[in-house]
């Protein structure tokens, strides 16, 4: 153990002193835990629950309540009675993954909060540890596991290759500094408070989205239709091909042995960067002029036809220059309008063009494609509209970031 001053940088301002130095073994003892296979779990019924690692690493909040997690039952025909009746979960039991591919998410554990009266086991690949002694507050642990300080000796306890993975030996040396009682109640409560913020961005983000998705099906299948001024209709939807409204062009990469072209002042867009403001690369005006990088304004167009990003589009926030696996698309027709169609026709281009969603699209592809389209003016209604949309989206989930940063600073600065 360290002889450093064990006092945190941010404290609620009626505790003092120091904190105390335990290792994890002096305060949690190991149960037995079962390797039951997803192949033994189904998400429809049964009488006892399982956690499954990977469930740790992809989905579980780290303060665990039952009733707002999706959690796989133990197929009705799997023999539990060998189990235990004290190596069932409890409320405020750690729930840890002792594999993992990455070291980033080796050791990642749960804290128990509410178990809902339900019946719970943990599964294949973890370890369940318990406060006996009862010295640590409900929904402290569950903190306490994503400090920098424990996720640092995770991962240096890490052993394996291609799996990574910790033993019960090494995480009872585990170095844990930790408050009295009453002060890690305190700092659960207010962490707690942080993190119903963010489940309700979270929501509100999920809503969102939805209500977009639902609301482009209905205007581009026209079961929504906006109306004029005075409350008439517009005219009816003419269908024309993308190609009878629009121009395009694509451009090319210089010469990757010339370094002449590189480090210039020209942004380089490539297919991954069509939604950013800015971009890794710049190339100079001796590149643009002898290859085939084209030019595009900001307010441009822009769709993704190779790679990861094959069928995202974009409105280009930047003046750059564009290589071979980007579109340009310039029209007299409401540009936002053909963005947000082609947003919502995204899936259904990949799943005809792209097999199995690998490959690219070509120029050809997107300039045979038919559209619907609207007057002039509802079609700017309609933007507008979708538009409006994405900017509360955008404003929830930059609120979402901003609140996730402080808790990350949070748990720097409320622990030891």
């Amino acid at each position: 153990m360290s002889n450093k001053e064990n006092i945190p940088k941010l404290r609620f301002k009626e505790f003092s002193g120091e904190w105390e130095e335990k290792y994890f073994g002096d305060i949690y003892s190991f149960l037995q835990t079962n390797s039951f296979s997803r192949a033994l779990l189904n998400y429809e019924d049964g009488d006892v629950k399982n956690i499954h690692y990977g469930d740790i690493h992809t989905k579980f909040k780290s303060n665990f309540y039952i009733q707002d997690e999706t959690v796989p039952y133990i197929n009705q025909d799997v023999d539990l009675t060998k189990i235990k009746e004290e190596n069932y979960c409890k409320e405020k039991d750690l729930v840890i993954a002792d594999a993992s591919e990455d070291y980033k998410d080796i050791g990642k554990a749960i804290e128990l909060i509410d178990l809902n009266n339900e019946k719970l086991l943990a599964g294949l690949h973890t370890y369940i540890a318990r406060d006996d002694k009862d010295k640590m507050a409900l929904g402290f642990s569950g903190y306490f596991m994503q400090t920098h300080n424990v996720r640092v000796q995770m991962m240096k306890m890490a052993t394996g290759i291609s799996v990574l993975g910790i033993s019960k030996g090494n995480l009872n040396k585990l170095e844990l500094t930790i408050p009295q009682k009453q002060e890690q109640e305190k700092i659960a409560s207010f962490l707690s408070s942080i993190d119903k913020k963010i489940n309700q961005l979270s929501k509100k983000d999920e809503l969102l989205q939805n209500y977009k998705k639902a609301m482009m099906q209905k205007i581009f299948s026209q079961k929504l239709r906006f109306k004029k001024e005075d409350g008439s209709d517009y005219t009816k939807w003419e269908e024309k091909k993308l190609k009878e409204i629009a121009t395009f062009f694509s451009g090319g990469t210089p010469s990757s042995t010339n370094k002449n072209y590189y480090n210039g002042d020209i942004p380089f867009i490539g297919s991954g960067k069509i939604n950013s403001d800015n971009v890794e690369q710049f190339i100079t005006s001796d590149a643009l002029e002898n290859s085939s990088a084209k030019m595009v304004n900001v307010g441009d167009l822009l769709y993704a036809l190779y790679g990861a990003t094959s069928g995202q589009v974009a409105i280009s926030k930047i003046r750059g220059a564009i290589n071979q696996a980007v579109l340009c698309i310039r029209s007299e027709e409401n540009l936002a309008f053909l963005y947000f169609w082609l947003s919502f026709k995204q899936d259904n281009i990949i799943s005809t063009y792209l097999q199995g969603g690998q490959g690219n699209l070509s120029a050809q592809i997107i300039k045979d494609l038919k559209i619907n389209l609207p007057y002039i003016e509802e079609q700017t209604k309609i933007a507008n509209f979708l538009s409006s949309l994405d900017t509360k989206i955008s404003q929830n989930r930059k609120a979402l970031e901003e609140t996730q940063k402080f808790k990350k600073a949070l748990l720097q600065k409320m622990f030891v």
